[in-house]
Order: structure tokens, then C-alpha cells, then sequence
């Protein structure tokens, strides 16, 4: 089975990630592991302090594509050059960039935007409103010129959501309906799914089918049936599979998943092929 991971961090890229043996993003990275199910074996991350660890996790669990994700926040910068060594030269890794037009200004951010995919070949943009200073929703007119951008160009935005949201007020599905109304041909793939909030992210995508959902490692989590359920009906075609690598490891996700009853003809979908048509493979 072709499977294609959506979310992965290894921990090199970032002393957030667990990088940095002994540190307090260390302790944290364990503490994740633990509350998102990792069945007590939690020190798997430390395999991906570098890239041949990271690239064996990959083959091991047999991916077709892991995809690579940057980030472009005041607190945390990987740079879009950083994404783009990691996995050039890797056919098993894929490389989204990242830009913030509250930081780089907007003129810059669009340019770093055909910069990243036409000369670093990333295949997609992260943007973190939430995680901003200050923070901002999705349907902020700050990021409009950035959508339109992205539509016109036919690149994929990834959207970061989720209780990591430093104030879980940012983490409401809602406001990403002006965004799927104004802008339907573009694709737009919500990392973590705004869990908790799995009710209100499955209505919005109801109606917006340019809306993609990422559960990744809040899909095992108390409430995320929901998406499954949601994934046998009408989300089919708006599921995709990820990881969060390193916060969870790859093939322990990918034999939870197969758990959780996804109907036979909707899991090639969830594993590959939802994820090759928004990347555009």
C-alpha cells in the first residue's frame, strides 16, 4: 500500500522537536509522545537527531512520500533553505515551506512564496496565524493577497490548528469558511484538524470541499472517531493520513490507523491518494 505521511518534524530540524538531549524541549517532546499514545516506547524521536536516522524511520515504515514542514513564526523559524537541503535528493521526501507576511511584510512573503516552490521545488506553504505576534485567525486581511497568490498558482496552503494554539481561541474551524468561500480552488489542508474542536472542523469542510483535514496524531485521541466516521461518508476525498513525526512514531501511526475502521475503499484514499492530488503528485 502507497502511503504518503503529511506531517513530519524530525528532530534535528529544531531543538522544539527534541533535538537537544537533556534540555527542557526534550522533557517536552517525551511528554507529548506519552499523552498522544506512543504505548509507553517514547524515546523513538531520538532516532531523528539526523538525517540517516530520520531517512531510515522513513524507509522502515515504508512511505512513499514524507513530507517535510517548515515554519515561519516569530518563536520558531525553519528556514525554507533549511526544508529544501533536508530533503533534496531523498524521492521518498517531499519539502513544504513556510512564510509569515506580518514578519516578512506581504510583498516579501509572495516572493518568498514563488522563491520556494520555483527554485527550492517545495510543493506547498505552511502559514501559523495563530502562533503569530499577534495572533490572527485565517480570514485575517492580512493573508488575502497570500491566498490569492496560492489559488492563482495553484499551490496548497497547510494551515497550522490544534490545542497547541498558544490561545485555543485561534483554534476555531469557523473562521476558515470565509476563506474556503473566497477562494474555492484553493486547496487548503488544515494540520491537526482543530482538534479538540472535531464537530465544528467536520461542519466547515462539509460545506467547503477545498478544505482538508490533517488529524495526524490527534487522530488516536478521545472525540477523533468523529473523523472516521466523517471519512466513511462524505469527507472520502477530504482525509488525509500524517504522523506528527517525530511526536509519534511512523509506523506505529500507520498500524493505529488501520484500526480504526476505515471502510476498504476509503483507506488508499486517507493514505495516498487524497494527499497526491493536494500535493499535486
Amino acid at each position: 500500500m502507497k502511503i504518503i505521511d503529511m506531517r513530519c518534524r524530525p528532530a534535528f530540524l529544531h531543538p522544539f522537536f527534541g533535538g537537544v538531549p537533556g534540555s527542557p524541549e526534550h522533557a517536552t517532546a517525551r511528554w507529548l509522545n506519552r499523552r498522544v499514545g506512543t504505548r509507553g516506547a517514547d524515546d523513538h524521536f531520538e532516532r531523528s537527531l539526523t538525517q540517516e536516522g530520520f531517512l531510515a524511520e522513513v524507509r522502515e515504515a515504508g512511505l512513499s512520500k514524507a513530507v517535510v514542514v517548515g515554519r515561519h513564526t516569530p518563536s520558531q523559524h525553519l528556514p525554507n533553505e533549511r526544508i529544501h537541503d533536508i530533503v533534496h535528493g531523498h524521492d521518498e521526501l517531499l519539502g513544504i515551506g513556510a512564510i509569515d507576511p506580518a514578519l516578512q511584510g506581504v510583498e516579501a512573503a509572495l516572493a518568498e512564496i514563488d522563491r520556494a516552490i520555483d527554485q527550492l521545488g517545495l510543493a506547498g506553504i505552511d502559514l501559523e496565524p495563530g502562533f503569530g505576534e499577534p495572533a490572527r485567525h485565517p480570514d485575517d486581511p492580512l493573508y488575502w493577497p497570500i491566498y490569492e497568490h496560492l489559488q492563482k498558482r495553484g499551490i496548497p496552503l497547510f494551515l497550522m490548528s490544534g490545542p497547541t494554539t498558544p490561545d485555543p481561541a485561534h483554534n476555531d474551524p469557523s473562521r476558515l469558511a470565509a476563506v474556503a468561500r473566497a477562494f474555492p480552488d484553493l486547496k487548503i489542508a488544515a494540520y491537526h484538524g482543530y482538534w479538540p474542536n472535531v464537530q465544528q472542523a467536520l461542519g466547515v469542510a462539509f460545506r467547503y470541499e477545498n478544505i482538508h483535514l490533517v488529524p495526524d496524531m490527534y487522530l488516536f485521541l478521545p472525540g477523533s472517531e468523529a473523523y472516521v466516521q466523517a471519512a466513511n461518508g462524505f469527507l472520502a476525498d477530504q482525509l488525509l493520513f500524517g504522523s506528527s513525526y517525530t511526536f509519534r512514531p511512523i509506523r506505529q501511526s500507520i498500524e493505529d490507523a488501520q484500526r480504526l475502521g476505515f471502510r476498504d475503499e476509503v483507506v488508499e484514499k486517507f493514505f495516498y491518494g487524497n494527499a497526491a492530488r493536494v500535493l499535486g503528485l
